[in-house]
Formats: C-alpha cells, structure tokens, sequence
C-alpha cells in the first residue's frame, strides 16, 4: 500500500509540474487533479455538490434516502412539472410541460437543478435518463415569454449562467446520463440532450439551435458543445443558420448514437441504463470521468489522467471480483466499493 502510495504521488507530482499548460488546456468547471485526487484519497467516488437550502430540495433528498423496494416509485412532489422515476439504480426525469412542448422555464429548471444536485449524493443510483412528456418534444428550448421579460444584459447573462451550471452538473454526475429525445429537442432542449452522455432518439426527433431567430446566440453551451461533438463547421451551420436537422441526420453526424421508433424509445434507453447499472459502478464513474476530463488535455496528460484512473480501481474490491469471476466463468457481483 505505501508504494502504491508513494507511486500515485509521483504521478500527482508530474501532473503538477506544468500547472500553466494544463489551466491553459482545461475546460472549466473541471479540475483534474483534485477530482482525481479527491476520489483516491477517499478510494471511491468525488461528488460534486452545490449547496442550496430548499424545502423541495430537502423532499427530494428524503425521497433519495430510501430503503429497498420491489418496484418503480414515483416523486409527486415537484408540481407536476418534473416526474422522477425510481426504478431499482436508474432514475427517470421527465420534463413534464406537454402544452408547451415542454419549454424550460424558470420554475421547470430550478426543480431541474435541485434534482441533480440530490442525485449527486445518491450512493445507490447507476444511471439517470432524462426525457420529455408526450411524444411531440424532449424540450422545445426555454420559455420565450420569460425571455422577452429579460430587462437587461445582468439578467441575459444570468440567465445563460443558470441553464449552463445545470448542463455541467449533468456533465459532473458520476454516473452515466442518457437522453431518451422524442420529439423536438431545440435550443435549450438541445443543449440540455448535448450535456448527456449520450443521447437516443426516436425517428420522429429535430434538433436544432434556432436562437439566432430571437436575436440571440445559444445561451446553455450550444455553441461550445456543439463544437465539441461536431467540429466547428456542423456548429456553424447549426448555429447560424438557426436549421432543425431530423434524427437521421443527426445519426450521421454522430449528434445521437441510436435511431429507434418512438414506441421503442424508453424501452431501448431503460435496457441501456440498466445494463449499464449491473457493471461495476467505481469504475463506470472511472471511465466517464477518464473521458470527460480527459478531452480537455493534450493526449499525453489524458493518458496519464487514464493510468491514476486505472491504478485506482486496481486498488478496488470491484475490480478483484470482476476478475475472480472472469477466471471462474461466472457473473460477477459487484459493490461499489
């Protein structure tokens, strides 16, 4: 243990000795040394958490604090406007404005935000999916009426900031966040489906990034996500041209990585997120994380991000029974520990 130790100092210490490059290099909000730092030191898993005292919040967090049960749940506490779906180590969110082809507005993503937040302190969740109500829309984009209430350049940016910090706690979950998109996904429906991990479409999905209509650039991470799954070319186009693509297109541009019909849609996501739930949970938040963080790092310091992630769940009871149970040609039972 004490040279295992000693190495991953070592490598803490390389990292560290071009602290410049790498804050040149790195996307915010991440910070790589101390997420992996963070999660050897306590050997399991960092959560990222941002504080908020709220009386629906605190309901959320009861209904989070359960015991086992033998079927779905359902929260009812959050007006109707986002349904959360318990079913074993997966959790369903539903946008849930269907008249409005389930716009974003400011009540829709506090509870939006309140939720992901709890979920981040959830040691018995393994997948979340996130759709919208109805077959017509994931999300249409935000409430316009709100926006055209906006006074001012303050409130625009906060405004922005708001539906940005909600797209990156979606990004900083340690588990695997799935997109189950029918219907419309535009501007904010969109960016909310690019902040997943991936994203699944129903044949009758549009995406697009239609804010230059309004007057206004992509607010919630269009333009930066956009470019990070596409190239800068398709987020152009998409951006300046304010175009809906249909879900073939969005196929073959790698925007989803599945195209089924609508009646297939939830049922394809749950078999993912569940087969998904049965792997090793310490090393499914391993992977993400090696992924995410590391696409803002030049390759040599990605790779090295890979190798902590990797020496670490070496160090993992997970990791000796997935591999005891390879050699005894049966399944194994993972922990998380």
């Amino acid at each position: 243990d004490d040279a295992r130790g000693q190495g991953s100092v070592a490598a803490f210490e390389r990292m560290r000795r071009r602290p410049d490059r790498i804050e040149r290099e790195r996307a915010k909000p991440y910070d790589v040394e101390t997420c992996v730092i963070q999660g050897l030191m306590i050997g399991g898993t960092h959560f990222v958490t941002i504080s908020r005292s709220s009386i629906r919040r605190s309901l959320l967090i009861s209904f989070y604090e359960r015991v086992p049960f033998s079927g779905p749940q359902t929260a009812t506490a959050m007006d109707d406007i986002l349904k959360l779906e318990i079913d074993g180590a997966v959790a369903t969110l539903t946008l849930n404005r269907p008249a409005v082809l389930n716009a974003l507005n400011h009540d829709l993503l506090t509870m939006l935000e309140e939720t992901l937040d709890a979920f981040s302190g959830d040691p018995q969740l393994r997948a979340v999916i996130v759709t919208g109500s109805g077959e017509r829309a994931f999300a249409a984009g935000a409430d316009i009426a709100e926006l055209a209430e906006l006074p001012g350049a303050v409130a625009g940016e906060h405004k922005a900031r708001t539906g940005q910090r909600i797209t990156q706690l979606i990004e900083a979950l340690p588990v695997p966040v799935i997109a189950a998109v029918n219907g419309f996904a535009l501007g904010g429906g969109c960016e909310l489906a690019m902040a997943c991990d991936f994203r699944i479409a129903s044949e009758n999905a549009k995406f697009g990034q239609p804010e230059v209509n309004l007057g206004v650039p992509p607010g919630y991470g269009g333009t930066q996500r956009t470019t990070r799954l596409l190239g800068p070319g398709m987020a152009l186009f998409m951006c300046l041209t304010g175009e809906t693509i249909d879900a073939a297109e969005a196929y073959r541009i790698g925007l989803v990585q599945r195209v089924v019909p609508i009646a297939e849609l939830m049922p394809e996501a749950r078999r993912i997120a569940n087969a998904i739930a049965a792997k090793a949970p310490l090393a499914i938040t391993a992977t993400k994380r090696a992924i995410r963080e590391g696409a803002a790092l030049p390759l040599a310091e990605g790779l090295a991000l890979e190798a902590l992630h990797f020496g670490a769940m070496v160090s993992t009871n997970d990791f000796r029974e997935g591999t005891r149970a390879f050699l005894e040609k049966r399944k194994p039972v993972f922990e998380g520990r």
